[in-house]
């Protein structure tokens, strides 16, 4: 979007003189406008969540957490995903920006909040980019090994500088399609998506046939009361739960990212981040319930508590459910991490490229790319520092990556929660305007931070203690704990050096919270 007028709105949608050619309004950034409809954004938002790679390691852990309870935590946890999601819509309504938490928390509480809020996104996006990579790459070498018949090509992965390599081949790979723009990203995401989630429909389909022949052997009788919350023993399996489903579902706020880019007006985006998280708790009951009734919960054979399994659910189902089609799961898998590792790159960069245009980054960051109307530096950027991070750890520790990953709850927490308090906060004077107001502005958000504040303190509280996650430990405190909250203090630390060295932004110079929105074309 090259050119862009300012509308006189105020938070709650309040009127103001008009900005005209004002300090404070708020301008378009050089993005190109128009390129997506409410179909490619929803792909897009599905692509970054996942769903193949999430359910597969995701299913195994949940199972050991809560038992048959696995379909109600995932519709408890749900719940503040869409309630979120709700206040996502709302500032996004009234202020579309492809920062998303980084200008809605900055315009709600002011610049040094803000600051934070676009640093817990960036450091949740860049450190899952190099998980996503390095996922690809042992689901590569395996479809490698079905496809040649050679099972010795799967432990290639093991191989560090090999492994190294074939990663940071498919993050440049990623950065190549993102730095294109958006066209070229949704011609590769259709196409993935589609069999991913095509081959998600053939493995339940089939499973659920092999259950009702019954020569599934540990199979499970369908029943009701897998959905029934109240049949979760514990707080702590509640919590155990969320934590982890959080990250299942994280990933749709993409949808928000690209809302200057998008066709049909300011609404877009906002649809297609609430269609996006229904589409995909549809699709895991679905994949829960058949996964369920096909291996069971038992410990042995492929009983879904069995220790063998946990870590790759699909890669021990596959063969046993699709028969010859097993090797479909791990192309499944492996497109699905692939587009993943692709889309997910466009929100660390537009949030980059927001905080550059605003001068809370060095003006680098806002630099456009003339003929894609893609924010390259910031692509590029990203990639580096997704790539970097992967290779370093994986020569370090590969249980510091996994902790790493574990640390994730903590991060995505907190920006979800406050980006859900910015928005009762930006709305304050419009709350009980009307009864709409009152639910999508005030309940609402507040229900949903007020979880996501509770999975992060309990997180945190849990992280503490060394056996969460690897057993690591540094003066006797856990790892993930450590690099939870140490990530987190490193942002404080880099907005203090940049409130030195980019005073503007600190001051309120270029967005604050009376600063007019953008406009966005219908």
């Amino acid at each position: 979007m090259s050119q862009t007028t300012r509308e006189s709105i105020q938070p709650g949608g309040k009127s103001a003189s008009p900005a005209g050619e004002a300090t404070h309004g708020i301008t378009g950034k050089g993005l190109k406008g128009g390129q997506l409809g409410l179909l490619a954004v929803v792909v897009l938002g599905i692509s970054s969540v996942a769903p193949a790679y999430s359910l597969t390691s995701s299913l195994g852990p949940a199972v050991g957490t809560v038992g048959v309870q696995l379909p109600a935590i995932f519709i408890l946890a749900f719940i503040p995903m869409i309630l979120v999601a709700f206040a996502y819509r709302e500032l996004n309504a009234d202020s579309p920006d492809s920062g998303t938490t980084f200008t809605w928390t900055t315009k709600a509480f002011g610049p040094y909040v803000g600051w934070m809020g676009g640093w817990g996104l960036l450091a949740a996006n860049i450190i899952v980019l190099s998980n996503l990579a390095g996922v690809a790459v042992d689901f590569f070498y395996l479809f490698l090994a079905q496809v040649f018949n050679k099972p010795e090509l799967a432990d290639l992965t093991s191989n560090t500088a090999l492994n190294i390599a074939t990663c940071l081949t498919f993050v440049a790979l990623a950065v190549w399609v993102s730095y294109r723009g958006l066209h070229a990203t949704k011609l590769v995401q259709y196409s993935l998506v589609g069999f991913q989630v095509l081959v998600l429909g053939v493995f339940i389909v089939m499973a659920l046939a092999h259950a009702a022949s019954g020569d599934a052997g540990p199979s499970l009788a369908f029943s009701w009361d897998w959905f029934n919350p109240a049949r979760i023993e514990s707080f702590e399996q509640f919590t155990a739960g969320m934590s982890l489903a959080v990250f299942v579902y994280w990933g749709w706020d993409v949808c928000l990212t690209v809302n200057e880019e998008t066709k049909g007006g300011r609404g877009t985006a906002g649809k297609a981040g609430t269609t996006t998280a229904v589409a995909v708790l549809a699709l895991y009951l679905a994949v829960i319930v058949a996964t369920m009734m096909v291996a069971g919960t038992g410990a042995d054979g492929i009983g879904l508590n069995n220790p063998d399994n946990q870590s790759n659910i699909f890669a021990a189902l596959a063969s046993p459910v699709m028969g010859p089609l097993a090797i479909l799961m791990s192309l499944a898998v492996l497109s699905g991490t692939a587009s993943s590792l692709q889309s997910t790159m466009a929100s660390p960069a537009r949030s980059l490229l927001a905080m550059g245009h605003y001068g809370a980054l060095p003006p680098r960051f806002a630099s456009v790319s003339k003929r894609f109307g893609s924010p390259g530096f910031a692509t590029l950027t990203a990639g580096v520092i997704s790539g970097g991070f992967y290779a370093v750890m994986k020569v370090v520790s590969e249980n510091v990556l996994n902790d790493t990953i574990l640390a994730l709850g903590l991060m995505i927490s907190f920006y979800y929660a406050l980006t859900a308090f910015a928005c009762t906060w930006y709305f304050r004077h419009s709350l009980f305007s009307s009864v709409r107001n009152f639910f999508m502005r005030l309940l609402f958000p507040m229900l949903g931070g007020l979880v996501l504040t509770v999975v992060f303190i309990q997180t945190a509280i849990d992280s503490w203690a060394p056996e969460f996650g690897s057993g690591s430990e540094i003066f006797g405190v856990g790892l993930v704990f450590v690099l939870g909250v140490g990530i987190l203090a490193l942002g404080i630390v880099f907005m203090l050096v940049m409130a030195r060295l980019r005073p503007g932004y600190f001051r309120g110079d270029t967005i604050r919270k009376d600063t007019p929105a953008l406009v966005v074309p219908e």
